[in-house]
């Protein structure tokens, strides 16, 4: 007999599965809240309960696969380790492409003369400037990220400046050709910046499992699912924890065909702080050709195309009150709930709200809590004598914000700690809201309670309550949250169109239509396929969101473990490229940093590109074994542009892509 076991490590709850390879069904499933200080605890204890529940020993266990949505919660939050960058031949206007400044935030950044031309040839590199800051540079961060300018065509100097690093530090270090043969090397950059920010994260996600295997002898390989929905294997997600952006996500598309067997259809899925929309073709996700977009990013990531809003059951509650009449907003931070956070501190949770409601004047930090979320020391490098001031008089048990805080200004400087990861806020969300409206019965109801009668007392533009009543005020976040989860269907449909979805949705007419306002002129929307709703939340907010777009909507009997069972059934897929230009000789040179080549230069185009197709293929089969694949099968493509000039054709240049996939060896 063989099982796979599957996990899904979310905001808010990790899942497990274990999956019977022979007869292709669920066997059982679990949860257990994510542990964000130790994720070795919440791993634990969905996979010990998993396990149990089958009755399934480790022996029969062949294969586990892991599914995350921590890499894309951090980039929608702004949350990671702080990182040097080292740019190679590049100036520093170039760091205003490609949103790179804005990412950078205030990390630090080290220009090296040096680089390499389209064709690979080397310019001078200057190490000097960075072996000056070096040492220094390793208190401040947690890892290095190294970007060269052509270096897709030449790595040489990245890997110099990598070996300079790793002898003087113990920092980890990614280097941009490691991630992306593609050109545009700002966009590159931005991708190595944020792959580097994410390391830390994505090891202790991995270290965690591996500590749950070895502790009960579990020997299958383990693998992890990549934004496309591919797998790899835990050693080769180590080195590229970027990839792992949207990896939730694409697992949650596998699983939900799998599920529902329907081929065309539009998958929503809702967790704790984002929601994930994408569309399914032919039973199977489209790509985004272009790289994945995630909290603002455009990255050189190969995943679905998938719109990622930051909405989720744990959004931030806000009011606007800039208006005569208050609004409430969601998102996209996310917070603890109350609710979850008294679960495991009743006594400090409800006192301290009951404190706040006996006060006559409200605050706007009633209802708040900070405490340690555990990271590693590392995360917090480079903090500023604010930061670091307030973080010592923070603890693991929560504290209410009115007597944490001792100004409004200390109100920034948690938010900046909480962006680095090493506080968590807790407050009142949509997940709360659900437990006092009856929906949800998880966690502490009467934190929820007390803390929705707390935002209800809050006054809008005319010194007036927002609600009369906490569960009014509950109608209200639901029927926003379910508003918005259709709004954004709606605008990811638009966006797959190639219309402006943002724009779309703002029309007069599309509101008429959502609202569906009476008149003479009525409008009705129409969509192709159905809503797949999935997660813990789905059937408290898809139905009533599909109704409002005129969908049927289907949430499977698995929705809330999808991810967990699309983490099992996917394939190893990987590629490597080639590129061949026409050098000023007349000679055609064979590009390619994932190449090994001992001859790149040649002087007829057909031996070029024969050396480029083999060399591509050879790589790409070496690479889908790195990463955990068995029977490689690999397919190759080639374009090659070309034009007639005065009646002669005239090479301009040819994209050699190998394509190696398998299942894992298990």
């Amino acid at each position: 007999m063989s099982f796979s076991l599957g996990l899904d490590t979310g905001g808010t709850y990790t899942d497990a599965v274990v999956f019977d390879n022979t007869q292709n069904i669920v066997t059982a499933k679990a949860k257990s809240l994510t542990t964000r200080h130790n994720l070795a605890i919440g791993i634990a204890g969905a996979a010990a309960q998993v396990l149990e529940l089958s009755g399934v020993t480790a022996r029969d266990i062949s294969l586990v696969s892991i599914s995350t949505t921590l890499a894309t919660n951090a980039l929608v939050e702004g949350q990671g380790g702080r990182i040097a960058l080292i740019m190679i031949g590049f100036s520093e206007k170039d760091i205003e492409r490609a949103g790179l400044k804005n990412a950078l935030r205030d990390d630090p950044i080290i220009f090296l003369p040096g680089g390499h031309d389209t064709f690979g040839n080397s310019k001078t590199l200057d190490l000097s400037a960075l072996d000056a800051v070096l040492d220094d540079l390793a208190e401040q961060v947690s890892a290095f990220a190294v970007a060269g300018y052509f270096a897709v065509r030449n790595p040489e100097h990245e890997n110099a400046v990598r070996a300079l690093i790793l002898d003087r530090t113990q920092r980890p270090v990614t280097c941009s050709h490691e991630l992306s043969s593609k050109l545009d090397g700002p966009k590159r950059a931005l991708t190595t910046l944020l792959n580097a920010r994410l390391i830390d994260m994505i090891a202790r996600l991995i270290n965690a499992t591996q500590s749950f295997l070895d502790e009960h002898a579990i020997e299958a390989p383990l693998m992890v699912v990549r934004g496309d929905g591919s797998l790899i294997s835990s050693e080769f997600a180590l080195h590229r924890p970027i990839e792992t952006i949207l990896s939730g996500p694409a697992a949650s598309m596998v699983g939900a065909h799998f599920l529902t067997g329907v081929d065309d259809a539009i998958i929503a899925d809702i967790g704790g702080t984002t929601t994930d929309i994408a569309i399914l073709d032919q039973g199977r996700p489209r790509i985004d050709e272009t790289g994945a977009s995630v909290g603002g990013y455009h990255t050189m990531v190969d995943a679905v195309a998938m719109r990622t809003h930051g909405l989720g059951g744990d959004s931030e509650v806000k009011l606007n009150d800039k208006n005569l009449h208050a609004t409430i907003q969601l998102g996209p931070r996310r917070l603890a709930p109350i609710s979850l956070v008294a679960a495991s501190y009743p006594d400090i949770i409800i006192s301290a709200l009951k404190r706040q409601l006996n006060q006559q004047i409200p605050t706007r930090l009633d209802g708040r809590f900070a405490f340690l979320t555990g990271m590693p020391e590392n995360m917090a490098a480079g903090l500023s004598k604010t930061q670091a001031a307030l973080l010592a008089r923070i603890t693991t048990t929560p504290q209410p914000l009115d007597r944490l805080l001792r100004g409004t200004a200390e109100v920034v400087t948690l938010d900046g700690l909480a962006s680095r990861g090493l506080v968590l806020i807790a407050g009142f969300t949509p997940s709360d809201a659900n437990h006092v409206c009856g929906a949800f019965n998880h966690w502490n109801g009467e934190a929820a309670a007390l803390a929705a009668e707390l935002f209800a007392k809050k006054r809008d533009g005319n010194g007036k309550p927002i609600c009369d009543t906490p569960e009014a005020l509950c109608e209200l976040v639901i029927n926003r949250l379910t508003r918005l989860s259709a709004e954004h269907i709606l605008e990811s449909v638009f966006y797959e169109d190639g219309l402006d979805g943002a724009l779309a949705i703002k029309s007069p007419l599309i509101e008429r239509a959502l609202d569906r306002t009476a008149g003479i002129a009525r409008m009705a929307l129409f969509l192709d396929r159905p809503l797949i709703g999935l997660g813990a939340g789905a059937a408290a907010y898809y139905p009533v969101a599909a109704d409002t777009l005129g969908l049927q909507c289907i949430v499977p009997d698995d929705a809330d473990v999808a991810n967990a069972i699309g983490a099992v059934v996917g394939q190893v897929r990987v590629q490597v490229s080639a590129e061949v230009v026409q050098n000023e000789n007349m000679q055609f040179a064979v590009t390619g940093s994932e190449l090994e080549l001992t001859v790149n230069l040649f002087a007829k185009e057909e031996e070029a590109l024969a050396v480029a197709k083999s060399a591509c293929e050879r790589a790409a089969h070496d690479k889908a074994q790195r990463a955990g694949a068995h029977n490689v099968v690999v397919v190759v493509n080639d374009g090659v542009s070309a034009t007639d000039l005065d009646g002669k054709r005239q090479f301009i240049s040819a994209t050699i892509v190998a394509t190696a996939s398998g299942r894992p060896a298990a």
